[in-house]
Parts: structure tokens; C-alpha cells; sequence
């Protein structure tokens, strides 16, 4: 895992909005993007939206339309994503072709009427959209204003249970498993009488109840969109000139995407990250989260940011994300001043080498009226315009300096999409007396949330990515990895944590971890099977919190825990054996187990989190396991509203990303000299840096460290 910088982007940060002039009722196209370069914006995204427009009826093309969209976007230097337009199925192709229509249950195809409807796997649906992408392409692979392609649109809502997919599902199961006898004994099928004698006799999905079966279909339906992906991605490959890169837009919490699988196929990932925005984003607030596809919090916002560079472990494009108010006409949270350039900034600090707002304008008609853009209805520039104008500006002042940028970690945080899948279908938590099947990100982002409150930075990593490291460098380079939540994993994974910890790593393991196969498969072992030797703990009971339970600290734990420590919603117990107990329960049964113990591990060391951890248990224990974070190399002594992000430039420097996430002013003591690259002024060691209401600086060190200091450097955050 070298850190790749993608290949054929713009070496400044790109600045942009999704922009759909066909979406006016009138012709506002040159004061449009003459509004967009005084505002900095650089790029735009067209295109993707409208194949009806592309293609009114059934083999008739109309490609003209768009030409003087990139003639003017050329004459003012503003760069163009060109995307296919095959996510939103133009009416004549659904009565023409009804069979292409994605059914979410068998036989009971998605009424048409909105988008995302069909089975992009369908021959029918493939003939006619290569049809309409290789017409766009051909006509305008070659215009100079086109620097890149996106291939659909946040694909993977559906999991789709049409005839044909289900037919290939089967297929896929013979190529894996063979024979039906060893699909019986790999999922179990003895159970309640549901061993097979064919593949005939292989029911649908539908009524499935085995969670062999489901991870099966999950880990399909990731694949049928990764081939989508693939396939559209290999069509631009034969038009695209030298210098053009492709990407799809990813929203992560698709059912049926594996982000790492599917990014391996892209010259650079994209997302969509939208957030809870207002009082979400003030430090210390603990708001429900708006909806699935939507986060909550600073940590939240993040670890989105966070998600979207592990695709690749590469910098990335955000080509959609909050202007105004997003979702519904009922859920109107415009940002506060200041969240919005604090957000940009967040994702930069991240690796986001593009910020694209959706959209430009605030459509006066469908689904979206009211999912604000940069303007508003009235299209007359106001607030909003004048904070992206200010954010353009800045980063327009940037030049290059961020070509090369790496975000700095001080925490590893292991990521498992499989896992995700099965807690999906068989949640671990409950929410409200039901099943919780955000359980997976409830338990990584309890983690992860510790990490961002002490004042830490996270590196996510994909499993298959951290063995692609190996055991030795992970030591090196992360001296804190986090597995929580790892439900699934196979022998060598475990070896992997191991061998991690042997090798001086601080490995903390948290719920559900290691409890399964990667059938899905309760291990008839220990647990954590194959983990419990190194943790010197085990446990064989578990359960469900129906409320907070308080977590104090034992004698001479190194832990700082005040009362809001807590366990929340899960209780692992704990039994150790050669391991330290740092804390324990509050209660009159689960005080019985302790909370959370420690233990030596060859070079290193394994810490066991038995629950899923409230902030602030999370957050002290992530302060003992990481006392010094790369942050502290700018400001050691910084408010709870206070975060800091870092990142490395290819000549040593490093890039800081000082927020201040609250109404009150904040100040900070510099350690370091550095400049304010939006007011160009510098700031010597041992001065104050004031930060106002929902404020943010970058600021760049002033000159390179010798290489001894790096040294020196790297050893202390270590």
C-alpha cells in the first residue's frame, strides 16, 4: 500500500458544482459560469441526469445540446466530468423493454417514477446504454474542456432480485461451491430440513432465512455492481484521451457496493458525503443521526472523508456534498456560516482532491425542489454563493501546493465490508426493541468517534488492504490498529492481528470481533477465536444494554475515566486470563466482567474493548493507547472544540487543518512556525492563533524539517 497519487488529475485542488443547464426554464448559461469563475469554482460535472434529453426516442440522438455548455466552460478555464446518463432510464426504454425494471422482491418489479429503477444487468438495459455511451463519447471524448468521466451514478441502491440475476447468482454458487453437497455442509442446510438434492431446488431469496445464503447473495450483488462499473469504465477506456481519468460517484451505505472491489476498476474514487449539518456539527453534541446516507457529528463527518480515501488508500474527488438544505421538503438545516468552508476544508485535510457541490442551482420542479444548491430559487446569488465564493477563492490561492498531499494517522481503524453485510442481516444491537442493521457502523464509529475526541487522526483500511501491508510494516507504520466490529474473518486474518501485536503494535479489539467465519459461521471455538491467547481474555457469554451502563476505572488503571464513561447498547463477558483488567461495570451482574483489559503480545500489546463504548470511555481509551498524536506537533494544548488535521507534502512540509467546531472564539498556542495560506500571513513558534465562530485556517510549516527532525518527530507522535 504505497499511498498512490491517482493518476491525471489537475495538480490544484478542483472547486465545482454539478451543473444542469437543461434543467432552467430559461437560457442563463453565460452569466451562470461567469458567476462560477468569479466564485473560484474550476470544474463542473454535466451530463449524467438526462438520457431522455440525450436520446428523446428509441435510436434518435440529440448530442448537440451540450456543445455550448463545454465551448463556454473552455473559454473560461473551467475544466468539465462528462458522465453517462444510465442511471436514469428514459421513459420510452421502460415501456419498450418492461423486463428491465429491477424487482426488489421476485416478481414485483420497482414502479417506474423515479430513478434507479433497473437491472443494469439486463441485455436489454446493456444494448441500449452502450448504445447512448459510446454516441456521447465519440462526439465528445476529444473536446479540450473534458478532463475526466464519471460512469453512472451512486450505483448499487437495489438489490435486485430479477429472474436473470438470480439464474447468474446460481451460477456463481456452482463455479464456488461445485457440487450441492458442499453447499449443504458449507451453509448448514441441515438446518430445519433444507438440504438440497439440486441446484433446481435453490429457493429465492425472498424468504431466506439462513445467513450463509444472504452473505452469499450480499457479496453478488456487490459483484453485479462492480461489473456494471467495470464494463462502463472499460467503453470509456477506448474513446478517452491521454490525461482523462474515469470515476463513478460513490454513496457508501449502498446495499449492494463493496467500495474496495469496485474502486480497483477507477483511475480515482469519488463520493457523495452528505451530513448533519447546524447543531450536528458542534463539538461534544450527540444528535440522531438524519438518516441512513446521512451522518451526524464531527467525527461523522470524518470518518466519511476517511471512508472515501480508504477506497484506494489515494486522495479522492467529493463530487457531491451539502450546499444548502439537503433531502426533503421537511428537513430544511441550511448550514450555519462558517460549516460550510469548515466541512470543505475537512475533506481537503482528508485527501479529497476535489470539492463539487450538488448542485448549482435550487431546481424549481421534482424530487429535488428542495435540496438547496448554490443558489436559490430565485437564482439571485446570495449567502450561500458568497461562502462557496470565499472557499474558491482560498483554495484558488492554494495553487499547488497540496499536489502530493498525504493525510497523516495516528490511529488504524480496520474496515470490512463483509462484515458490514452480515450485521446487516443478523444485527448484533437493537435500537427501540429492533434489530439495528446499521450495527456495523454503530460499532467502528464508537471507535472512531475516540479517535476524532482525543484529538487523533484515523487511517481506515480495508482488510484485504492491511494484508497487502503485512504484519511488520502495519507495526510500523500505525502503532494503534483498531478491530472492532470484525465479525467475519478467515484463519489468516487472525494470524494477521496477531502477528501485528508480535511485531510492536497496539492492537485493540472490540465487539463481535473474530466471532464468525467468513461463511458466516459462529466459530466453535474460544472467544475471540484465535485472539484470546494474545488478549489473555475470553468470554463466552454476551448481551444486549437495554440502557447506559457507567464504567469506572480499577485500581491503578492507566485509564482517565469521568462519569460520562459508559457501556452502551453491548456487554462481551470478559474473563481474563494473564490480562490486566483497566476498567470494569458499574452494576451489580455485569460489574462481575471487566470492561476492558490489556495484555502483552510478543513486541507489542492487545487491548480488549468488551462493549461498545460510550465517547468517553472510547476517547480515554484511545489518549492511553496513543498519547501523542501528529497534532500535537502544531498545538499541544487545544480545547475539545478544537480539531486538528494534518497531512504530508512530497518535500517534508506538512499542510495543517486547524477547525474550531462551536459558537464560542478559541485560541491556541502555535508550537511550530507556520503560514495562513488564505491571508498570507506567518505565525511564529509560541504565538496565538485565534479561531472564531465555526472557524477554520490551513496553514503550511514554513520551511521543510531537517530529516533528523522528522525522525525525531515521527518517534515522539509514536
Amino acid at each position: 500500500m504505497d499511498s498512490p497519487i491517482p493518476p491525471d488529475l489537475p495538480r490544484h485542488v478542483m472547486f465545482g458544482v454539478a451543473y444542469y443547464p437543461e434543467y432552467h426554464r430559461q437560457d442563463r448559461l453565460h452569466e451562470d459560469l461567469d458567476l462560477m469563475v468569479t466564485a473560484g469554482i474550476n470544474v463542473i460535472r454535466v451530463g449524467e441526469s438526462v438520457w431522455s434529453t440525450w436520446e428523446p426516442r428509441d435510436g434518435e440522438l440529440d448530442l448537440e445540446w451540450l456543445a455550448p455548455v463545454l465551448d463556454a466552460a473552455q473559454d473560461r478555464g473551467i475544466d468539465v466530468i462528462l458522465g453517462t446518463p444510465t442511471y436514469a432510464v428514459p421513459p420510452w426504454l421502460q415501456t419498450a423493454y418492461p423486463e428491465i425494471a429491477a424487482e426488489r422482491r421476485t416478481g414485483e418489479p420497482i414502479p417506474w417514477g423515479a430513478r434507479q429503477e433497473v437491472d443494469y444487468s439486463h441485455p436489454a438495459f446493456r444494448h441500449h446504454a452502450e448504445r447512448v455511451i459510446r454516441a456521447i463519447l465519440q462526439r465528445y471524448a476529444g473536446h479540450p474542456a473534458v478532463i475526466g468521466y464519471q460512469v453512472d451514478n451512486e450505483p448499487g441502491l437495489e438489490l435486485i432480485h430479477n429472474h436473470g440475476t438470480f439464474t447468474r447468482f446460481i451460477r456463481r454458487l456452482k463455479q464456488q461451491y461445485r457440487d450441492v453437497e458442499t453447499l449443504n455442509r458449507e451453509w448448514g442446510l441441515t438446518y430445519w430440513s433444507h438440504r438440497l438434492d439440486g441446484w433446481d431446488e435453490l429457493w429465492r431469496p425472498d424468504g431466506n432465512t439462513f445467513p450463509q445464503y444472504d452473505l452469499a447473495w450480499r457479496r453478488y450483488q456487490a459483484t453485479v455492481t462492480e461489473e456494471f462499473i467495470a464494463w462502463q469504465a472499460g467503453i470509456v477506456g477506448e474513446y478517452r484521451r491521454p490525461g482523462q481519468f474515469v470515476t463513478t460517484c460513490l454513496q457508501y451505505p449502498r446495499r449492494a457496493l463493496d467500495d474496495e472491489r469496485l474502486g480497483r476498476h477507477l483511475d480515482v474514487v469519488a463520493g457523495n458525503p452528505y451530513y448533519g449539518m447546524q447543531d450536528h456539527l458542534e463539538a461534544g453534541t450527540n444528535l440522531a443521526q438524519p438518516n441512513y446516507w446521512n451522518t451526524t457529528g464531527v467525527a461523522g463527518l470524518l470518518r466519511q472523508a476517511d471512508r472515501m480515501y480508504s477506497s484506494r488508500q489515494a486522495r479522492y474527488l467529493v463530487t457531491e456534498t451539502n450546499a444548502q438544505a439537503i433531502d426533503a421538503s421537511h428537513a430544511n438545516h441550511p448550514p450555519y456560516p462558517g460549516q460550510l468552508k469548515q466541512a470543505a476544508y475537512a475533506f481537503v485535510s482528508r485527501g479529497a482532491a476535489m470539492i463539487e457541490y450538488w448542485h448549482w442551482h435550487t431546481l424549481p420542479y421534482g424530487a429535488e425542489t428542495y435540496w438547496g444548491g448554490v443558489l436559490p430559487h430565485s437564482l439571485r446569488p446570495g449567502r450561500v454563493y458568497a461562502e462557496i465564493a470565499e472557499i474558491g477563492n482560498e483554495l484558488a490561492r492554494l495553487e499547488t501546493t497540496l499536489d502530493g498531499y498525504e493525510p497523516d494517522a495516528d490511529v488504524a481503524i480496520l474496515w470490512s465490508n463483509p462484515s458490514r453485510f452480515a450485521m446487516q442481516f443478523m444485527p448484533p444491537l437493537a435500537t427501540g426493541g429492533n434489530a439495528d442493521d446499521e450495527s456495523y457502523e454503530q460499532i467502528v464509529d464508537s471507535f472512531y468517534r475516540g479517535v476524532t475526541d482525543a484529538g487523533r487522526q484515523a487511517r481506515i483500511l480495508h482488510l484485504p488492504q492491511a494484508h497487502d501491508v503485512g504484519a511488520q510494516e502495519l507495526a510500523r507504520r500505525f502503532p494503534v490498529l483498531v478491530a472492532a466490529g470484525l465479525y467475519l474473518t478467515a484463519d489468516d486474518d487472525l494470524t494477521l492481528l496477531r502477528e501485528y501485536a508480535a511485531a510492536g503494535g497496539h492492537l485493540i479489539l472490540g465487539p463481535r470481533t473474530g466471532y464468525a467465519d467468513p461463511e458466516a459461521r459462529a466459530r466453535v471455538a474460544i472467544a475471540p477465536d484465535g485472539l484470546h491467547d494474545a488478549a489473555g481474555a475470553w468470554y463466552e457469554e454476551f448481551s444486549n444494554l437495554d440502557a447506559d451502563v457507567q464504567v469506572v476505572a480499577t485500581d491503578g488503571s492507566p485509564l482517565v475515566l469521568d462519569a460520562d464513561a459508559s457501556a452502551h447498547r453491548w456487554v462481551d463477558g470478559l474473563i481474563p486470563d494473564g490480562a490486566q483488567a483497566l476498567a470494569t461495570y458499574k452494576h451489580p451482574r455485569f460489574g462481575d466482567f471487566p470492561t476492558v483489559v490489556t495484555h502483552p503480545h510478543g513486541s507489542g500489546r492487545v487491548t480488549t474493548v468488551g462493549t461498545v463504548p460510550s465517547p468517553a470511555l472510547a476517547t480515554a481509551v484511545v489518549r492511553w493507547a496513543a498519547p501523542q498524536g501528529v497534532g500535537d506537533l502544531l498545538a499541544g494544548d487545544r480545547a475539545p472544540a478544537v480539531t486538528v488535521s494534518s497531512g504530508t507534502l512530497p518535500d517534508g512540509r506538512r499542510a495543517w487543518f486547524v477547525f474550531n467546531w462551536g459558537w464560542g472564539e478559541q485560541r491556541l498556542v502555535l508550537a511550530a512556525g507556520v503560514r495562513d495560506t488564505a491571508a498570507g500571513a506567518t505565525h511564529a513558534a509560541g504565538s496565538h492563533l485565534t479561531l472564531g465562530p465555526w472557524g477554520c485556517r490551513t496553514l503550511v510549516d514554513e520551511s521543510a524539517p531537517e530529516p533528523a527532525a522528522v525522525l525525531e518527530s515521527s518517534e515522539a507522535v509514536r
